[in-house]
């Protein structure tokens, strides 16, 4: 009993660790994250992946703000 209570207290800890992240774009956009998104120095481009869990990327140069939420 004393392990499922230390796995479920483990696994709703790392839950609570996540943050979404709100990026705004030069066009008025607001854009949520499930993860900070994460610069490509070489391309350029921010990469991140939304709501549904795919796999984005925006340019670097069209982000104006990343506020953790």
């Amino acid at each position: 009993m004393k392990k499922i209570i230390l796995l479920i207290t483990c696994v709703l800890s790392l839950v609570a660790c996540s943050s979404q992240y709100i990026m705004s774009t030069k066009d008025g956009k607001m854009i949520a994250t499930d993860s900070k998104p994460k610069l490509d120095k070489t391309t350029g481009m921010y990469r991140y992946y939304d709501e549904d869990g795919r796999e984005i990327m925006i340019k670097q140069d069209d982000v104006t703000q990343i506020i953790e939420r």
